[in-house]
């Protein structure tokens, strides 16, 4: 089953359902910085009425320019690591934290294909960070992924999905335990 307006996957418009309901039980709002999935995750949480309570904004910041412009993300980042990279997403996070009032952000990054992709980061290589207000910016939780998929709307499901999943509270004690190297 699909969402009727857009064709969304019932899979994930149910993961948004349930991230909306427990973050609004937790008084916690909540803000996405976006590339790879452009906007994607985003759409799956506005499609649930009464997000809004929780859901501040979404920035899409497809391109390295725009990751600098609206995020804040150091060019020195972006030239150093990559955009897809664990600091890629870590800046990307808290530059979506900063840029709004919201209590916990979510940034994904990655390179959904078919091309672009090269031997360091081959195509399905997605990095998602996590930040928390208030929370030590070393503490901060991203993770390197790969979606072995064929598909660039498969990788960016899989990749909507896990940072869907990575909004809801019931994360936080497993990212606090497991911070970026």
């Amino acid at each position: 089953m699909t969402d009727p307006i857009f064709n969304l996957p019932r899979e994930l418009i149910d993961t948004a359902a349930r991230v909306i309901d427990e973050n609004r039980v937790a008084g916690r709002t909540v803000a996405l910085a976006e590339s790879c999935t452009g906007g994607l995750v985003a759409a799956c949480l506005t499609a649930v009425s009464g997000s809004s309570d929780v859901f501040t904004e979404g920035f899409v910041s497809y391109s390295n320019d725009a990751k600098v412009r609206m995020l804040g993300v150091s060019s020195e980042i972006i030239e150093t690591f990559g955009a897809v990279s664990l600091a890629g997403a870590w800046a990307m996070a808290l530059g979506a934290l900063k840029n709004s009032d919201a209590d916990i952000a979510v940034a994904v990054t990655g390179i959904a294909g078919p091309t672009g992709g090269s031997d360091q980061k081959p195509v399905g290589t997605v990095v998602f960070a996590r930040a928390i207000r208030g929370q030590n910016p070393d503490n901060i939780y991203a993770e390197r992924m790969h979606f072995d998929l064929d598909d660039r709307g498969a990788i960016r499901r899989q990749a909507t999905l896990f940072a869907l999943e990575l909004l809801s509270p019931s994360k936080d004690a497993e990212c606090a335990a497991s911070p970026s190297p």
